[in-house]
């Protein structure tokens, strides 16, 4: 089901979901229909897990109203994690980099800050975070994340050196 929506030009758990081609993505960001498909597909997985967007033109996001109910599933079941993971990977083959950056945002910010999302804070960190496709902005969120982490010695997804020293 996932694969189908969020596509990908990787294998993922389901080997039998083809690997998308540059030529099919291409022809995807192309089409208004596909792309209003694609969104939709976004906004009700983002309901899945208690999150709305807020803003189609930029991407911001903020708790559903049901965020408490599914916050819950999202910490008791891992597998979830993988699923975030595509589609931000998706997210960024589909040309919603800034998508990306809200998205893994919200999920620093639950993990780091609210601490409402014990169970994925990992998952945020490590993988996450890669999946933004700007340099610029995945520093920008690399840095956001260390100085919400604690015990802050312990950061090691970036040289502390050069994060001390980030405008």
């Amino acid at each position: 089901f996932l694969f189908r929506l969020f596509p990908l030009r990787e294998h993922g758990m389901n080997w039998c979901a083809k690997p998308l081609t540059c030529q099919e993505i291409q022809a995807f960001r192309k089409s208004k229909e596909v792309m209003d498909r694609f969104i939709r597909a976004y906004k009700l997985m983002l309901g899945f897990y208690g999150i709305k967007l807020v803003n189609e033109e930029t991407g911001e996001l903020e708790r559903a109203e049901n965020w408490h109910e599914r916050f819950e599933n999202l910490n008791r079941f891992s597998h979830n994690n993988l699923r975030i993971t595509r589609i931000l990977k998706c997210l960024g083959e589909m040309g919603y980099e800034d998508y990306q950056v809200h998205l893994v945002k919200f999920f620093l910010t639950e993990t780091l800050v609210e601490e409402t999302l014990p169970s994925v804070k990992r998952s945020a960190l490590d993988y996450f975070l890669f999946t933004v496709r700007s340099k610029e902005k995945r520093r920008e969120l690399i840095h956001y994340a260390w100085q919400h982490f604690r015990p802050q010695s312990s950061f090691v997804w970036g040289p502390r050196d050069k994060l001390q020293k980030y405008k």
